[in-house]
């Protein structure tokens, strides 16, 4: 039976980590790792670390919703440590690049 974890981070005012995965004998089998950003009332993910679509991979968000993917060349595990710790270093040029040319005063 897989064990889930599943919890949020608050990094800054308008700003949180979710951080979710599973795993089955000790093998993350499912993750997602994301940055989300506060836009009017509503959580919208400017980066994400994932599984989704069977191997790992990010994808960064604008604020209107267009996105890169890139593939990552690495274990589930692996990506899910990555992701976690490259939101936690490089959250404020994330959250500069989703929001370029929008005044943070109007996004709360």
């Amino acid at each position: 039976m897989p064990k889930s974890i599943e919890f949020v981070v608050i990094i800054d005012e308008g700003v949180r980590k979710r951080h979710k995965h599973e795993t089955t004998k000790g093998r993350v089998t499912r993750f997602v790792v994301q940055l989300e950003i506060r836009v009017h009332d509503k959580w919208k993910v400017a980066v994400r670390y994932d599984c989704a679509h069977g191997y790992a991979h990010s994808d960064q968000y604008d604020i209107n919703g267009n996105h890169t993917k890139k593939k990552l060349n690495l274990t589930f595990e692996s990506a899910l440590t990555y992701g976690d710790w490259d939101i936690n270093e490089n959250w404020q040029n994330y959250r500069k690049v989703f929001l370029r040319g929008i005044k943070y005063e109007r996004l709360q």
